[in-house]
C-alpha cells in the first residue's frame, strides 16, 4: 500500500500485483492524491500536470467501480482548478464522446458512468469558467438519459445536479430541458433513481423560478406521485423537495425574483396545495371527479406519510420566526386536515391521519420554537380547542335535531381534539415548570378548556383530555392534588350523566397514574378518596341502566390506577380490594352455570365490562405492588381468575344467544386475563394449563376469527441486527411515529389510547411520548402470544408435540393471505416459547417434539416472505441453543449446507444462509466451531453472486454473525473474508444500500476479531489495517447514512485497538458535519464516536474542530454551525434539539469527557459556556432575532436589488445560528456542569481558591486562568438558576451555591486583610435564597434550600450578626412551620415532603448550632485579647476591628434552643425507631412519629437517613453543655400543658426522675450511634461517620454520661466492639483520629468510676492499699479478662489494630514470614503521627483499670508496643523536636514504671523481669545499626533514663543491663552530633544525681573520665557553633555538679579536673577581638564559672591554682581584660551565655 502514495501513479507497482487487488492499489493511490493535490506546492503540480491528466483519463475507460469513480471525478477537477487550464475541454470533450457512444454492454458501463462522473465534477469545480460549453454538455446528458438502465439515470441526475450548483443562474437556458426530462422520471420503478431526481430538482429550483410558480401544481402532482408506493430514502427526499418548493413559492429567494417580476403564491394557496396532496394523494384535481365527491379509494399510506414530512419542511425552511407570526393560520390548517371526511373514512385511517397531524405539530412546535414562543403557542391551541368545544356543546345541547350536519361535525371534532390536545399536553410536559404562566394565566383559562373537553361525546376526546391534565400535573406537580380533589367533586356532583362519570374517572386514572413521575407525591388521604369513590359507582352501577356501564367501568378504572401509588398505600385498601375482586365473579360451578341461563344481551355486557375491569385492576394490582404478593394473597386472587378462565368457554355459547356485539366485551376479559396470567407465576395456574393453551392457540392460530389479525410482536422477538433484512421495518429515525403506519404486521402504528383506556394510568414505554395500545384485535392476540411463551416452558413433553403438530395442521390448511397471517402469528409464539425455554435454562423435550419443531421452522425458511424468514431463522439459532446437543446442531447445519449448494433460487438461499448465521449466533464459536469452515466457505461465494442483491444481503448479513460469535476462532479466515469485502464495497452500485450496510457489518465485526493485534507493525497486521482503514473511507463517502454510520462505528471500533492510525484531523470534521445530519442514525454514530475520542483526546477533538469551523467559513459548500463557542457550543445545542435519549445521555458524556480534560486550562471559555446557556432565561424572545431581520423588511419595500446580495431570507441562514434559546432541560446541565467544573479546579490546583495567589499568577503569565477570578460569574450564575421558573434549575443553582460557599468560604480577601471575599456577594447569596422559602415553593427545594442557608451560617463569612439575620430569618421562620405541628398546613404534597422539609429544616439548624458551639468553644480557649490602643496602625491588625464576641452565632441559636431541643429528641427517637429490623415493625406507634406518618413511613425513612447526623451531634453537644439538659427539666415542668401536640413523648417526661431521663437519653444516643456504626452502608457520606463520633465523643465529655457508660460495663464494651469494626472499613486518618478519641474517652470515664468507688469505699490513701485485690479492677485475683466482658481487652483489640495498621513492623507475624524484608523505619504522615501518638497514651492507661493480676496479664503486650513504636518512631528529624509518637512512647513508658504497681506484694518478682525485659528490649533497639542511619539516639537514650530513674531498686546490680546502658551513654558522649552531646549530658546529669546511690555510683566511675576527657579535647577544636559551645556548657555543668556532690576530702582532686579544664577555654587578650562570635561565648563563660566557683570552694580553688603558675598568668589576664571591656558591654555579655542556656531539643512533655 506504501508503494501507492505517490503523486503520479506507480505503474510499475501496479503491474507487479494480482488483477484482484488492483483495484484496491488504485483506490489508495486516489485517495492520497486528493489528499496531496490541495496541500501540494503548484509548480510540482504543473510540471507533472500532462502525466497525471493522461493517467487519471486513463483510468476512466479502465471500468472503475463506484467509489473510484467518484474520486476519479474529484481529483481530475481538482487537478484543473489548481494547475493549468487548457486541455480541460479535450478532457471535456473526450468524455462527452465516451457518454454518446453506443457500446450498451454491462462491461462498457462502468466506463460510461465514470466519464458522467467527471462532467459533473468538472462543472461543480469550476463552473463559469467552462465557458459556453455547457449546453452541448447538458443536452448530451438529457439524450443519454433517455436510453439508459437505472444506474446510469441514476449518476447522469446527480451529474446534472453538479453541473447546475457550479453554473448557477447562468444555465438559465437549459432549465425547462432540465426540467421536462426529469420530472417524468419522479416516478421511476428504481427508488435510486426517484431519489436522484428530488436531489436534481432541489438543486434546480435554486434558480429555475418557473418551478415555483407557474409549475407550482404541476410540481406539487409529480411530488405527491412520487410518494406512491415509495420507500424511506424517496420519501425524505421529495419531502425536502416539496416543502423546500412550497416555501419559495411563498418567500421566494431575493435574486430569482429580482430578475422576473413573479407573482408571489398566497399561504393559503400553498398550503391548500399541500392538503390536495394529504387528503387525496397523488390522484390530481379533476381526473375522477365523481368517484371522488362519492369518496372512493383512500389516499395510499405513503402520500400522507411523505406530505407529512413535507409540512415539517416548509416550515423549518420558513423558519422559526416565521411559525411563530403565523401560527395560529398554519395550528387550523392542520386541525382541518384531521377533521376532513376523507382522512377518517376508517377508524384506524383516522388514527393514522391523527398521527401524522401530532408529527407535524410536534415536530416544528417541539423544535423551532422557543420557550417563551411555545408558551403563546400553547395558547392558541387552548382557544382553538375551547372553539371546537363550544360547536359541539351547541350541536348536543341542540334538542330540536335541527342541526342534522352537527352529528357528522362531532365525530369529526373528536380527531381535531385529539390531536390539539395531545400537542398540548406535550408542550406543557416539555416546558415542566416553565409552562406556569400558561396554566396560572385566567385569560387563557387552559385549565377550564382542557376539563370541559372530559365531557365530550366521544370517548377519545375524553381520553386526550384526561392525558392533557396528567401531563399538565406532571409539569407542575402542585397542581396534581387540587386537580384530583376537583374532578372527585365533579364526578360526585354528576354522577347522572354519563359523559361525566367517564370523562372525569378518565381524569382521576390519568392523574394518579401520573404521581410516580412527581416525587413529592400526593396526600395519602387522596387514595381513601378515590376508593370510596370507587366503592360508590360500583355499587351503584345498577341503579341505573343508562348509567351502568360507565359507572362500572370508571369504578374499576379508578380502582385499577389506585394501584399504581404502590404498596405502602395499597396494603391499607387491600382487604376491601379482595372483598370487591371476590365479588364480581360467581363463587362456585353452580352459580357459573346458573348464571348462563340468566340475562339479557345489555347485561351481559355490563357483567363482561365488569369483569374485564376487575382483572384489569388486578393486573394493576400485580404489577405495581409486589411486595405485596404474597402466598396467601395469590391464593385469594386466584379463586376469581379461575372462575374467569372457566367462564371463557362459556362465552362463545352466550354470544351466540345474545348477538355479536358482546364479541368486544368477550375479547377484553380475554385480554386482561392473558395480562395477568403472564405476571403471576405459572405455578399458581399449572392445574388450568389444558384449557388455557387451547384458548391461547385459538387465539392466535385464528380458529374463531374471520379476519387475518396479525400479531405485533414478531419485530420485538427478532434480533435488532437483523432488522437490515427486513427492509420495510425500519431502524429507528426522526419520523419513526408516523413511519410505523407502513409497517406489514396488522393495524401497525395505529396505538390511540381509545383502544385500551386503562393505558391512561400506566407507565408509559420508554421512549414514547404518550402510550398507545393497539387495537383490541391485535391486542388480544399480542398477549396470547406473550402468555404462550410464559405457560410453554411449564408444558409436558406431550401437549407441547401436539401444539407443534397442530400447529402444522394450522398453517396447510389455511391457504393465500391468511396463511401468512396464520404463520406470522405462530411463528411468533414459537420464537416466544423458545425465549421462555432459554430463560428458563430448560429443554425442548425429546426426539419426537424436536422433529415437530424442526419440520415447522424449516418449512418456513423456504417461505417467501421475508419477515417469515427471518423469524425463520431466528427459530432455528434458539432451537439449536435450548436443544444443545451437538449431533442436533450438525444435523441442522448439514440440512442447509446441502439445501445451499444445491438451491439456485433467491428464497432458499436467503433462507438458509440466515440458518447458518442465526445457529453461530446463539450457540457460539465452540459449539459451532467444527462448521466454522464449511459455512464461511459457502457464504464467501453466495456474497459474490452479483446477479441477486438480495442473495448478497442476507449471505453478508450471516457472514457478520459468524464473525462475530466466532470470535478468535475466526481469525484464520480474515485475510479473505477482508478482501471479499473490499472487492464488494468497489464493486457493488451505491444504491443497493442493504449491501452496503452489511458490508459495513462484516468490516466491523473483522476489526473486533482482530482487536488489540491491530497495533502490531508486522507485514500482515499492516496490510490487515490498511485494508480496514480502505473500506472504511469507502463507506465514508457514500450516500446512504446507514452505511456511513456503519463507517462511522468501524472507525470507532480501530481507535479502541490501534488510537495511533485513525487520523483524527480528517475523522472529526467528518463527525462535526455529521451532527447536523437529518439522520438520527448518523447523528447517534457520529455522537458516539465523538464520546469515546474525547475520553482520551479531548483537546485535540475540539481543535481540529475549530479548524474545521475556520475553513468552512472560507468555504460556502460545508453547512456548520460551528461557531467561536466550537464543539461543545454545538453539542450544547443538540441538547435543545435532540429528543432521543441514547442521543442526549451521549452528548452528556462527551461533554462530560471534554469538562474533565479541558476545562481547567481553558476555565474562562467553558464558564462562558455555561453562563451563555444560563443567562438564556424565559423572557428572551422565542427564537433570536437575527441580523437578517431589517434587510428584509427593506426588501419588501424596494423591490430592486441587485444579484450580488444573493440573500437568503429565511432559508439557510437561520441554520447557521442557533434559533432558539437554550431550554430548561440544557440550562440544568450547564448549571451540573458549573459544579463539576469547581470540583476539578479543586483537584487540579490550590490556587484557584487563593485570590493572592491567583493576582499574581496572571500578572506573570495574563492568559492563565484561575477559577477565583471569576467568583462574580459563578455567583451569578448560580444566582440565575436558583431563581429560574423550572424546579430542577432552581435545585441545580441552590446545589451550585452550596458548592461556592463551601469552596470559598475561607478565601480571604487580600486588599481588607481579615475579611473573605465572599462577604461582599451576602446579598446575591440573601436574595437567591429567599424565593425558596415562599409558602408555595415545593418542599424538595425548600429543603435543599435550607442546607445551603445553613452551610452559609456556619461557613462564617458573614461576620456582622445583623447582616446574617437576613438568612437567619428565614430559618427561623421554617422553624415556627415545623413547631406548628403535622396537618397545619394545606396539604399538596405527600406527608413524606412534609417530612422532608421538617427534617432539613432541623438538620439545618444542627448544622447552625454545631458550627457556634465550635466557635464558642474556640473563643473560649483562646486568651482575651488585650484593648488596642487607639493609635495603633490600621493595617498592622485589621482583625480586630469586627470581631464577633465570642459567643456571636450562638446568640442566634440560644432563643430557638429549648424548643430545638425537643424537637430534635423527638426526631432522634423517630429515627431510632424506624431503623429497628422488620421483625420489631409491631413496635413502631401506630400513629406515626412526631415527623412521620405510619402510611409514609418507607419514604420518610430515607429523609431521616440524609438528616440524623448533624441532629445527633447538635443533640450531644446540647446535653454536655446543659448537664444532660437538667436545667431546662425544670421549664419543662410547668410547659407540659403548653407542649404542642406534635410530640406526644414530651409530655411524658415529666413524670420521669432525672436519672431516669438521664438514662433514656443515653440509651436513645448510644443506640442510634452503635446501630449506624455497627453497619455503615457504603454509600453513606464519611460526613455521617464523622458527626456520629464526634456526637460520642461530645457526649462522654458530660460526667453523666462518663457515668452511665462506665456503670454498664457491657455497654461500653459493645462501643468499643463497634468501633474496631468501624476502623475495619474505614481508612480517612480523621475517622480513626476521632475514633481514638472516643476509645480515650471510654476509658477515662472508666478510670473516672474507679476513682469515685474507691473514694465512696471511703479507703484511706497510702501505700499498698492503691491496690485492693478487689472486685473493683478487671482481671481480679486470677488476671484472666475475657472477651466480650472485659474492657480492656476489647480496647486492647482496638489498639493493636491502629498500631499494626500504621506499623506494620510491630507485628511479629510479618517479620517471622518469609518473604518479609526488614522495612527501614519511615517517618510517618503527620495524621498517623497523631494517631499513633494517641493510641500509645491510651495504652498506657489501661492497666490502671486492672487489677494487680490483670496487669500482668495485658502488660507484656503493653510494654512490647510501646518500646516496639519508640523503636519505629524514634527517628531524627530537620528541626529536632521528638516526633509525637516517640514522645508519647516516653510518656507511656513512665506512666507505666511509675506505677503504683511496683509497691504490690505478690507480683514484685514478675514485675521486676518486666521491667528488665523492657529495658533489655530498648537497649538492643539503641544499638548503633548501618541500617538505621536515622534512628534518634536521643529518645533512646531517654527511655534509658527514664528506667534508671523511675525503676532503679528493679535494676541496680544487673550487670548486663548496666554495661549495656553504659554503651548506649558512651556512644552518644562519643557522637559528632552536638545535640546528642548535650542531650546526654543533661541526661547524664539526671543519673548521676539519683537519690540512690547504688545506681549512680557504677556510672559515674564509668562515665565521669570519659566526659573529662571530651571537655579537655574541646581546647584544640574549640567550638564553631552554637550547638557545639552548647554542648561543652553541658558537659561543663554535669562535671560542676559532680564537684559539687564529692566529699570534703575529694574536693581538690575533683577541681583540679575541673578548673585547668575551663582556663584552658579562655583565650589571650590579642585574639579576643579576631575570635568568631562562638568562640567568644566559650571564653566568657568558662571566665565565669571561674569567678563564680572561686567564692564557693575558696581553699581548694587556692590550692589547685598555686600548684600550676602559668594557669594563674592566663585567668588574671583575662579578668583584667574584663574589667577593662566597658559596662555596657559587659550587660550585653551577660545577657548572652544566659540566652544559650535552654536546651535545642523540646521535648512535647517533661518527662522528668
Amino acid at each position: 500500500m506504501e508503494l501507492a502514495h505517490s503523486l503520479l501513479l506507480n505503474e510499475d507497482a501496479l503491474a507487479q500485483i494480482t488483477e484482484a487487488k488492483r483495484p484496491v492499489f488504485v483506490f489508495e493511490w486516489l485517495r492520497f492524491l486528493d489528499k496531496v493535490l490541495v496541500a501540494a506546492n503548484k509548480v510540482d503540480v504543473k510540471e507533472k500536470q500532462k502525466k497525471l491528466v493522461e493517467q487519471l483519463t486513463g483510468l476512466i475507460s479502465s471500468a472503475p467501480g463506484p467509489p473510484t469513480r467518484k474520486l476519479l471525478a474529484k481529483n481530475l477537477a481538482t487537478l484543473y482548478s489548481i494547475g493549468d487550464t487548457f486541455t480541460v475541454f479535450q478532457t471535456l470533450d473526450k468524455c462527452n464522446d465516451i457518454i454518446k457512444s453506443k457500446d450498451d454492454t454491462p462491461a462498457y458501463l462502468p466506463t460510461k458512468l465514470a466519464a458522467v462522473a467527471c462532467v459533473g465534477a468538472f462543472y461543480e469545480k469550476m463552473g463559469r469558467m467552462l465557458g459556453s460549453s455547457f449546453p452541448d454538455t447538458i443536452n448530451n446528458l438529457l439524450k443519454a438519459l433517455k436510453s439508459a438502465e437505472s444506474q446510469g439515470r441514476g449518476e447522469i441526475l446527480l451529474s446534472l445536479q453538479k453541473v447546475l450548483s457550479g453554473l448557477g443562474g447562468a444555465a438559465a437556458s437549459c432549465h425547462r430541458d432540465i426540467y421536462k426530462n426529469a420530472r417524468s422520471l419522479l416516478t421511476d420503478r428504481s427508488m435510486a433513481v426517484r431519489c436522484a431526481v428530488a436531489k436534481c430538482l432541489l438543486e434546480l429550483q435554486n434558480e429555475a423560478v418557473f418551478m415555483w410558480t407557474t409549475e407550482l401544481e404541476n410540481m406539487a402532482t409529480m411530488c405527491f406521485k412520487a410518494l406512491e408506493g415509495s420507500n424511506y430514502g424517496v420519501r425524505v427526499a421529495v419531502a425536502k423537495l416539496l416543502g423546500t418548493v412550497m416555501a419559495t413559492a411563498l418567500m421566494p429567494k431575493q435574486a430569482a425574483v429580482m430578475r422576473q417580476n413573479v407573482k408571489r403564491a398566497s399561504l393559503e394557496e400553498v398550503l391548500e396545495l399541500m392538503a390536495t396532496g394529504f387528503l387525496r394523494g397523488g390522484s390530481g384535481f379533476l381526473k375522477s371527479g365523481g368517484e371522488m365527491l362519492k369518496g372512493g379509494g383512500s389516499v395510499s399510506r405513503e402520500v400522507r406519510v411523505g406530505v407529512t414530512q413535507a409540512y415539517v419542511v416548509f416550515v423549518t425552511t420558513l423558519g422559526g420566526q416565521w411559525l411563530e407570526r403565523n401560527f395560529a393560520t398554519f395550528l387550523s390548517h392542520v386541525l382541518d386536515l384531521v377533521s376532513h371526511p376523507r382522512a377518517t373514512q376508517t377508524h384506524v385511517e383516522a388514527v393514522y391521519s391523527r398521527r401524522c397531524v401530532s408529527f407535524m405539530l410536534r415536530a416544528t412546535l417541539g423544535g423551532l420554537l422557543g420557550e417563551k414562543a411555545q408558551i403563546a403557542a400553547g395558547k392558541e391551541i387552548c382557544q382553538a380547542i375551547g372553539k371546537q368545544m363550544r360547536a359541539v356543546e351547541a350541536v348536543v345541547n341542540d334538542i330540536s335535531g335541527e342541526n342534522k350536519a352537527g352529528a357528522a361535525d362531532v365525530s369529526a371534532s373528536q380527531h381535531v381534539m385529539v390531536c390539539a390536545l395531545k400537542e398540548l399536553g406535550s408542550l406543557v410536559q416539555s416546558l415542566s415548570a416553565t409552562a406556569s404562566p400558561l396554566i396560572q394565566e385566567p385569560s387563557i383559562g387552559l385549565l377550564e378548556t382542557v376539563t370541559s373537553v372530559l365531557l365530550h361525546p366521544s370517548m377519545a376526546a375524553r381520553l386526550a383530555a384526561a392525558w392533557c391534565l396528567r401531563c399538565v400535573a406532571v409539569a407542575l406537580p402542585y397542581q396534581l392534588t387540587p386537580l384530583l380533589d376537583r374532578c372527585a367533586e365533579r364526578i360526585n356532583n354528576l354522577k347522572s350523566s354519563p359523559e361525566a362519570v367517564s370523562g372525569y374517572s378518565f381524569a382521576m386514572a390519568a392523574l394518579l397514574g401520573g404521581v410516580h413521575q412527581c416525587p413529592l407525591g400526593i396526600p395519602h388521604s387522596k387514595g381513601k378518596l378515590v376508593v370510596s369513590i370507587a366503592e360508590d359507582l360500583l355499587r351503584t352501577a345498577a341503579q341505573n341502566s343508562r348509567l351502568s356501564l360507565q359507572r362500572t367501568q370508571a369504578g374499576w378504572l379508578l380502582l385499577g390506577s389506585l394501584m399504581t401509588l404502590g404498596p405502602s398505600l395499597v396494603r391499607y385498601h387491600l382487604p376491601k380490594m379482595l372483598l370487591l375482586w371476590r365479588n364480581v365473579f360467581p363463587r362456585s360451578q353452580k352459580e357459573l352455570e346458573a348464571e348462563k341461563a340468566r340475562g339479557d344481551s345489555f347485561t351481559w355486557q355490563v357483567t363482561l365490562e365488569g369483569r374485564a375491569g376487575a382483572l384489569c385492576a388486578m393486573r394493576s394490582f400485580v404489577a405495581h405492588c409486589p411486595e405485596l404478593l404474597t402466598e396467601d394473597i395469590i391464593r385469594r386472587l386466584m379463586t376469581p381468575i379461575e372462575c374467569a378462565m372457566t367462564m371463557m368457554s362459556h362465552v362463545p355459547a352466550i354470544i351466540k344467544v345474545h348477538g355479536a356485539h358482546l364479541k368486544a366485551s368477550a375479547a377484553m376479559v380475554r385480554l386482561r386475563l392473558y395480562d395477568i396470567l403472564a405476571l403471576l407465576p405459572p405455578k399458581t395456574y399449572e392445574g388450568s394449563f389444558n384449557a388455557l393453551l387451547r384458548e391461547l392457540v385459538a387465539e392466535f392460530t385464528l380458529t374463531d376469527n374471520s379476519a387475518n389479525t396479525t400479531t405485533s410482536l414478531l419485530r420485538s422477538l427478532c434480533h435488532y441486527d437483523d432488522s437490515v433484512l427486513m427492509g420495510s421495518w425500519l431502524q429507528e429515525t426522526d419520523h419513526k411515529s408516523i413511519e410505523d403506519q407502513l409497517q406489514p404486521n396488522s393495524a401497525s402504528g395505529s396505538g390511540a389510547l381509545e383502544h385500551d383506556p386503562s393505558s391512561i394510568y400506566l407507565r408509559v414505554p420508554v421512549g414514547e411520548a404518550i402510550p398507545g395500545p393497539l387495537p383490541l384485535g391485535v391486542s388480544v392476540i399480542d398477549a396470547s402470544v406473550a402468555l404462550f411463551g410464559v405457560v410453554f416452558p411449564h408444558v409436558s413433553f406431550k401437549h407441547r408435540l401436539q401444539m407443534l403438530d397442530h400447529f402444522a395442521e394450522c398453517v396447510k390448511q389455511a391457504k393465500g393471505v391468511r396463511q401468512q397471517a396464520v404463520q406470522l402469528n405462530i411463528f411468533t409464539a414459537v420464537l416466544s416459547a423458545l425465549k421462555g425455554l432459554a430463560e428458563n435454562k430448560s429443554t425442548l423435550g425429546p426426539e419426537e417434539v424436536r422433529k415437530s419443531a424442526l419440520a415447522l421452522v424449516m418449512g418456513a425458511l423456504d417461505n417467501p416472505n421475508p419477515i417469515l424468514r427471518c423469524a425463520a431463522g431466528e427459530a432455528l439459532g434458539r432451537m439449536a441453543q435450548v436443544v444443545g446437543e451437538a449431533t442436533f446442531i450438525a444435523r441442522m447445519a448439514q440440512t442447509s449446507f446441502d439445501k445451499l449448494k444445491s438451491a439456485r433460487d433467491v428464497v432458499s438461499r436467503t433462507g438458509h444462509s440466515l440458518a447458518l448465521g442465526c445457529l453461530h449466533r446463539y450457540v457460539g464459536g465452540i459449539g459451532s466451531g467444527q462448521h466454522l469452515k464449511t459455512s464461511v466457505s459457502i457464504l464467501l461465494a453466495l456474497a459474490q453472486d452479483g446477479s441477486s442483491h438480495e442473495v448478497q444481503t442476507w449471505a453478508l448479513h450471516s457472514l457478520a454473525l459468524i464473525v462475530d460469535s466466532s470470535g478468535p476462532m475466526y481469525r484464520g479466515y480474515v485475510e479473505p473474508t477482508l478482501s471479499l469485502v473490499l472487492t464488494l464495497l468497489l464493486t457493488v452500485p451505491p444504491s443497493h444500500t442493504e449491501v452496503h450496510q452489511c458490508l459495513g457489518r462484516c468490516l466491523g465485526a473483522l476489526i473486533t476479531t482482530v482487536g488489540p493485534e491491530l497495533q502490531g507493525n508486522g507485514a500482515t497486521i499492516s496490510t490487515i489495517r490498511s485494508s480496514c482503514l480502505v473500506g472504511c473511507a469507502i463507506m465514508q463517502d457514500h450516500s446512504d447514512s446507514l452505511v456511513q454510520a456503519a463507517a462511522i462505528s468501524c472507525l470507532q471500533q480501530l481507535h479502541m485497538f490501534a488510537p495511533r492510525h485513525v487520523n483524527l484531523s480528517s475523522l472529526v470534521p467528518c463527525l462535526c458535519v455529521h451532527l447536523c445530519s437529518s439522520h438520527l442514525l448518523l447523528r447517534r454514530a457520529a455522537v458516539a464516536c465523538l464520546r469515546q475520542l474525547a475520553q482520551r483526546e479531548a483537546a485535540e477533538v475540539c481543535a481540529y474542530a475549530m479548524s474545521l469551523a475556520k475553513r468552512a467559513g472560507d468555504s460556502t459548500s460545508i453547512n456548520l454551525n460551528i461557531t467561536e463557542t466550537g464543539l461543545e457550543g454545538v453539542l450544547f445545542g443538540m441538547l435543545d434539539r435532540e429528543t432521543d435519549r441514547k442521543l442526549c445521555s451521549d452528548i452528556h458524556d462527551t461533554l462530560g469527557h471534554m469538562l474533565s480534560s479541558l476545562a481547567v486550562e481553558k476555565l474562562s471559555h467553558w464558564l462562558k459556556l455555561c453562563k451563555d446557556v444560563l443567562a438564556a432565561t424565559t423572557d428572551v424572545g422565542g427564537a433570536v432575532t437575527f441580523e437578517v431581520e431589517k434587510d428584509e423588511e427593506d426588501s419588501e419595500k424596494k423591490d430592486e436589488m441587485d444579484d450580488d446580495t444573493m440573500f437568503t431570507g429565511l432559508g439557510e441562514d437561520d441554520k447557521s445560528k442557533p434559533s432558539v434559546a437554550p431550554r430548561w432541560v440544557t440550562r440544568v446541565f450547564a448549571a451540573d456542569c458549573l459544579c463539576r467544573i469547581i470540583l476539578l479546579c479543586e483537584n487540579a490546583d490550590k490556587a484557584h481558591f487563593d485570590l493572592a495567589t491567583a493576582r499574581s499568577a496572571q500578572a506573570k503569565n495574563p492568559k492563565g486562568d484561575l477559577l477565583v477570578l471569576h467568583l462574580s460569574d459563578l455567583i451569578r450564575m448560580a444566582f440565575m438558576a436558583a431563581t429560574d421558573h423550572s424546579n430542577q434549575l432552581r435545585m441545580a443553582g441552590l446545589q451550585a451555591l452550596e458548592d461556592i460557599i463551601k469552596k470559598f468560604a475561607s478565601v480571604p480577601e487580600p486588599e481588607f486583610p481579615g475579611h473573605v471575599i465572599l462577604e461582599q456577594y451576602q446579598a446575591n447569596v440573601g436574595a437567591a435564597l429567599r424565593p425558596a422559602f415562599s409558602p408555595d415553593t415545593p418542599s424538595d427545594i425548600t429543603a435543599k434550600a435550607c442546607q445551603v442557608c445553613s452551610t452559609w451560617i456556619g461557613s462564617g463569612v458573614v461576620s456582622d450578626l445583623n447582616d446574617l439575620r437576613r438568612v437567619h430569618n428565614l430559618l427561623v421562620s421554617s422553624l415556627d412551620k415545623v413547631q406548628a405541628g403535622k396537618g397545619s398546613s394545606s396539604q399538596l404534597y405527600s406527608e413524606s415532603a412534609t417530612t422532608m422539609e421538617k427534617l432539613a429544616v432541623l438538620k439545618a439548624w444542627a448544622e447552625v448550632y454545631v458550627v457556634a458551639m465550635k466557635v464558642k468553644k474556640e473563643a473560649e480557649s483562646k486568651p482575651a485579647k488585650p484593648v488596642r490602643s487607639v493609635d495603633d496602625d490600621e493595617d498592622e491588625e485589621d482583625v480586630g476591628t469586627d470581631v464577633l464576641p465570642p459567643d456571636s452565632l450562638i446568640t442566634l441559636v440560644q432563643p430557638e434552643l429549648p424548643s430545638l431541643s425537643r424537637l430534635w429528641l423527638a426526631m432522634l427517637r423517630d429515627y431510632a425507631l424506624l431503623t429497628l429490623p422488620a421483625e420489631f415493625s409491631s413496635q413502631l406507634p401506630p400513629d406515626g412519629g412526631a415527623f412521620y406518618t405510619p402510611e409514609t413511613i418507607d419514604t420518610a425513612r430515607i429523609h431521616y437517613r440524609s438528616s440524623w447526623a448533624p441532629v445527633l451531634h447538635a443533640v450531644a453537644l446540647w446535653l454536655s453543655s446543659t448537664g444532660f439538659g437538667a436545667d431546662e427539666e425544670k421549664e419543662e415542668v410547668s410547659s407540659v400543658p403548653s407542649k404542642s401536640p406534635a410530640l406526644p413523648q414530651g409530655a411524658l417526661s415529666s413524670a420521669k426522675t432525672f436519672e431516669e431521663i438521664v438514662k433514656d437519653r443515653m440509651h436513645l444516643m448510644l443506640g442510634v450511634s452503635i446501630e449506624f456504626l455497627c453497619f455503615p452502608r457504603p454509600e453513606e457520606p464519611i460526613e455521617h461517620v464523622m458527626s456520629c463520633l464526634q456526637a460520642l465523643y461530645t457526649l462522654l465529655e458530660c460526667h453523666c454520661a462518663k457515668t452511665h457508660i462506665a456503670e454498664d460495663q457491657l455497654l461500653a464494651v459493645e462501643l468499643l466492639n463497634v468501633l474496631h469494626r468501624l476502623l475495619l472499613t474505614r481508612d480517612p486518618p480523621a475517622v480513626q483520629l476521632q475514633v481514638s478519641a472516643v476509645v480515650q474517652e471510654t476509658i477515662r470515664a472508666a478510670q473516672d468510676h474507679l476513682q469515685l468507688q474507691k473514694m465512696s469505699n471511703g479507703k484511706e490513701e497510702g501505700g499498698e492499699k492503691d491496690f485492693q485485690p478487689g472486685s473493683l479492677r478487671e482481671g481480679g485475683d486470677t488476671g484472666e479478662l475475657v472477651p466480650g466482658k472485659s474492657l480492656v481487652f476489647a480496647a486492647m483489640e482496638l489498639l493493636v489494630f491502629i498500631l499494626v495498621r500504621h506499623l506494620p513492623q510491630l507485628n511479629t507475624r510479618v517479620k517471622e514470614s518469609p518473604s518479609h524484608v526488614p522495612l527501614r523505619p519511615q517517618r510517618l504522615p503527620e495524621e498517623s503521627a497523631r494517631l499513633v501518638a494517641n493510641t500509645v497514651s491510651i495504652l498506657a492507661e489501661l492497666p490502671s483499670l486492672c487489677s494487680p493480676a490483670g496487669s500482668m496479664t495485658i502488660l507484656p503486650t503493653v510494654l512490647y508496643l510501646i518500646t516496639g513504636v519508640l523503636r519505629e518512631t524514634a527517628l531524627k528529624t530537620s528541626d529536632n523536636l521528638v516526633p509525637l509518637p516517640a514522645s508519647a512512647a516516653l510518656q507511656g513508658i513512665k506512666t507505666i514504671i511509675t506505677s503504683p504497681l511496683a509497691r504490690v506484694e505478690g507480683i514484685q518478682t514478675q514485675w521486676s523481669s518486666l521491667v528488665r525485659s523492657s529495658l533489655a528490649s530498648v537497649l538492643e533497639y539503641s544499638q548503633p545499626d548501618e541500617s538505621r542511619p536515622d534512628m534518634d539516639e536521643v529518645s533512646m537514650l531517654t527511655a534509658i533514663t527514664l528506667f534508671l530513674l523511675s525503676a532503679s531498686s528493679e535494676l541496680v546490680g544487673v550487670t548486663v543491663l548496666q554495661k549495656g546502658c553504659m554503651d548506649r551513654f558512651r556512644n552518644a558522649l562519643n557522637s559528632s552530633d552536638p545535640v546528642v552531646q548535650t542531650r546526654c549530658y543533661q541526661l547524664l546529669l539526671s543519673v548521676f544525681q539519683h537519690s540512690n546511690r547504688a545506681l549512680s555510683t557504677p556510672y559515674i566511675h564509668a562515665l565521669a573520665p570519659l566526659m573529662v576527657e571530651k571537655l579537655k579535647a574541646v581546647e584544640r577544636s574549640r567550638p564553631a557553633t552554637a550547638a557545639e559551645l552548647q554542648a561543652v556548657q553541658e558537659g561543663i555543668r554535669v562535671l560542676e555538679n559532680l564537684v559539687g556532690m564529692g566529699e570534703e576530702q575529694n574536693r581538690v582532686q575533683l577541681l583540679a579536673l575541673l578548673v585547668p579544664t575551663l582556663i584552658s577555654y579562655l583565650l589571650d587578650e590579642n585574639a579576643i577581638s579576631s575570635a568568631p562570635q562562638v568562640s567568644k561565648g566559650l571564653h566568657d563563660f568558662a571566665l565565669q564559672n571561674l569567678m563564680r566557683i572561686g567564692p564557693l570552694y575558696p581553699a581548694a580553688f587556692k590550692i589547685v591554682i598555686g600548684a600550676a603558675p602559668e594557669l594563674k598568668t592566663r585567668l588574671e589576664s583575662a579578668v583584667l581584660a574584663n574589667q577593662a571591656s566597658s559596662k555596657a558591654k559587659a550587660a550585653a555579655r551577660q545577657a548572652q551565655p544566659a540566652a544559650q542556656t535552654a536546651p535545642t531539643i523540646k521535648l512535647k512533655t517533661s518527662f522528668f
